[in-house]
C-alpha cells in the first residue's frame, strides 16, 4: 500500500516565507530561488534536481510568536510548503525533518491550515474511482471525528454529498466520462477552471479529472508534528490501496455504537497491523471515545 506515489501541500504560518524556504533548503542541502508571481513563490531545488516549494495562500490566517504572545502578522506569514513527487520509503523521513526544522524555527499552525495528499491516479479506472468515492461516503462521519477536522476548515473538505452516490447508483455509469459528468452536475462554471467548486470536499476529483491526474484528500487538520503527518500519509495512501485493490466497495453508511473500536478494526483491515504502525493506529483513534479493545465496552 506505500508504493503509490503522491505530493503533500502543508500549510503553516509563524515564519515568513523567505525564513521557511532557507530551513527546507538547509535541510536539503538544496538552493533558494525567489520566483514571486501571484503566489510570491519560492522554489528550492535539491541535489536530486526535485523542487519544492513555499508559496502564498490566501486562505490562511497569518500569526507569529511575540514573546511567546501569540499576535497578527502580515501576509509574508502565510505559507505553504508544496513537496515534489514523493515516495514514501525514500522520502517520508525527509519530509518528517524538515516539519521538525520547521517548527524549530517557529512555524506553527492555526484553525485555518490545513493538509492537503495529492495521490497518482495513473493506477485507477471507473471501478477504482467508483470504489475510492463509496469508501469515504461509507465513513464519512466516523473519519471527520477521527481527524478532528476544524470546523473553520470544514467548507474547503466537505462531507462527499448523498446525491452523488444516489446517482452512481442510479445512472450506473459505464465509462470515466459518464462518472465524470455526475461529479461536476450542480456545480457552475467551467470543468477546466483550477478552482471549479468541486474541488472542496474531503475527497477532491476535480485535480484527477481536470487536474494533475491525482486523486486529493483534503480532510486533514495541518501540523507541524512529524508523527501526526506520517499518520495522515499512511491512511492517504491506505485508502488509495483499498480502492485499487477491492472489487467492489459498498456505500452503506458506517454504524458504530464505539467509535474507537470502529476506526482501529478498520485501519487493521486496510494495512496498519504490527509495530511500525502503532504510533499511525494511536493518531488516528486518539479523538474518538469509546474502547479500541472491546466494542460494546466504554472507555
Amino acid at each position: 500500500m506505500l508504493n503509490t506515489r503522491f505530493g503533500t501541500e502543508i500549510e503553516f504560518t509563524g515564519i515568513t516565507r523567505n525564513e521557511a524556504a532557507k530551513v527546507v533548503a538547509k535541510q536539503l542541502n538544496g538552493t533558494v530561488s525567489h520566483v514571486g508571481g501571484g503566489y510570491d513563490a519560492y522554489n528550492i531545488t535539491a541535489p536530486d534536481r526535485r523542487v519544492w516549494k513555499v508559496m502564498f495562500d490566501s486562505s490562511i490566517t497569518p500569526q507569529k510568536k511575540v514573546n511567546g504572545q501569540i499576535t497578527g502578522a502580515t501576509d509574508l506569514y502565510k505559507c505553504e510548503l508544496v513537496t515534489p513527487i514523493l515516495r514514501y520509503e525514500q522520502d517520508i523521513n525527509t519530509l518528517q525533518e524538515i516539519v521538525r526544522q520547521l517548527r524549530h524555527r517557529g512555524a506553527f499552525v492555526n484553525a485555518r491550515c490545513g493538509i492537503h495528499i495529492h495521490l497518482d491516479g495513473a493506477g485507477h479506472n471507473l471501478t477504482t474511482i467508483k470504489n475510492f468515492i463509496h469508501i469515504i461516503y461509507a465513513r464519512n462521519d466516523l473519519f471527520y471525528k477521527a481527524l478532528n477536522i476544524n470546523p473553520t476548515r470544514q467548507g474547503y473538505c466537505k462531507k462527499l454529498d448523498k446525491s452523488l452516490v444516489d446517482k452512481i447508483k442510479e445512472r450506473k455509469p459505464t465509462t470515466m466520462s459518464a462518472l465524470e459528468d455526475i461529479w461536476y452536475e450542480g456545480y457552475w462554471g467551467s470543468r477546466t477552471t483550477h478552482y471549479n467548486d468541486s474541488r472542496y470536499h474531503f475527497l477532491n476529483l476535480h485535480s484527477f479529472f481536470h487536474g494533475n491526474h491525482t486523486v486529493e484528500l483534503r480532510g486533514f487538520n495541518s501540523t507541524m508534528h512529524a508523527g501526526e503527518l506520517r499518520s495522515y500519509i499512511v491512511l492517504a495512501l491506505a485508502l488509495n490501496h483499498q480502492a485499487l485493490t477491492q472489487r467492489k466497495a459498498s456505500a452503506k453508511k458506517v454504524q458504530s455504537e464505539n467509535d474507537k473500536f470502529a476506526m482501529r478494526t478498520y485501519l487493521n483491515r486496510i494495512g496498519f497491523i504490527g509495530k511500525d504502525f502503532k504510533n499511525c493506529r494511536d493518531h488516528l483513534t486518539k479523538h474518538l471515545t469509546g474502547s479500541a479493545a472491546w466494542r460494546y465496552r466504554v472507555a
